[in-house]
Order: structure tokens, then C-alpha cells, then sequence
């Protein structure tokens, strides 16, 4: 019994953290192959609905297409920012925007030029490993990772092959 369950207790890990560490990548990627860009939201200024740490996928909109209450991913100096539009002004070719979690709208309307697009989607927590995937460490701890699943299927094996061994001797 011993001889099969660490071989398969082996296999089992190793796929879990080869499969972790692909899906994980695939989410941050796939998306991006499809014309969505990806954020990671650092504030709270949307909470409870988008909270910190949540993976965001926004697509390219046209201003005047954006419609009161959608959320939308614009540039302000060097950061984006998430926010919901209380009013879509075509006329001045402006939005004005409000955090969910703020009492007030934004002080300044955000201009069309500054849109980057129409967020579709947010996923809780996941902003955090995009967070860490663009850092070198965290990009040699995803190789180390899907590295460890490899040996650990390779370790498998070899304990499949010392046990069909010792039941042939």
C-alpha cells in the first residue's frame, strides 16, 4: 500500500502546483490576447463592490458609448484610476466620476482623452498575484513553484518504478 499512495500522494501535488501555477499565468494573459487590459486595484475607493487586491479586466470604449453608473479605468497624472460615472457629459467631452466608497464625486471630471475603457470584470484577490507576478522575485518564485510541481512528478515516478521493482524481485 505504502509503495503506491506516496508515488500517487507525489503525482496528485505535482499537477496541483503545475496546474496553479499555468491557470494562474493563463488568467493574467489570455485575457490580454483578447484585447482586455489588465489592473490591479491598490485603493479602496470602490469597496465594498471592486475591493483592494481584486484583478480587474477593462476594454477599450468609446466615451460616448460609456453609459452613468458603468465603471471605468481612466488615467489621472501617472496612476489609474476605477471609478463609476454619475454622468457621461458628451457635450464637454467629460465623465464625472465618483469611488463607490467617497462621499463626493471626484473634484475634477475626468476629460474622454483620459479613458482607458469600460471595466468588465473584477476578480477578488487575484490583482495581488498580478501584483507579484510583475516582479522579478515574484517571477522566479512562479518558475520555483511550477519547478517543485515537475520534481514532484518526476519523484512519482521513480517511486512507481522502485516499487514495480521490489514486487518483481
Amino acid at each position: 500500500m505504502k509503495g503506491k499512495l506516496l508515488p500517487a500522494l507525489c503525482h496528485i501535488f505535482g499537477v496541483l502546483i503545475l496546474l496553479a501555477v499555468i491557470g494562474s499565468a493563463l488568467l493574467l494573459t489570455v485575457p490580454r490576447l483578447m484585447g482586455y487590459q489588465v489592473y490591479s486595484v491598490v485603493s479602496g475607493s470602490m469597496e465594498p463592490h471592486i475591493p483592494v487586491g481584486s484583478l480587474l479586466y477593462v476594454e477599450t470604449a468609446q466615451p460616448e458609448t460609456v453609459a452613468d453608473g458603468e465603471i471605468i479605468a481612466f488615467q489621472s497624472g501617472d496612476s489609474v484610476v476605477t471609478h463609476r460615472v454619475l454622468e457621461n457629459r458628451q457635450v464637454q467631452g467629460e465623465f464625472v466620476t465618483k469611488g463607490d466608497a467617497n462621499q463626493e464625486a471626484d473634484l475634477e471630471p475626468v476629460p474622454y482623452e483620459g479613458l482607458i475603457g469600460r471595466v468588465v470584470r473584477h476578480i477578488p484577490y487575484l490583482g495581488e498575484l498580478m501584483l507579484l507576478y510583475t516582479t522579478t522575485a515574484g517571477k522566479v518564485y512562479a518558475v520555483c513553484f511550477a519547478a517543485c510541481g515537475a520534481m514532484l512528478n518526476i519523484l512519482a515516478g521513480r517511486l512507481r518504478d522502485r516499487a514495480r521493482e521490489r514486487d518483481e524481485a
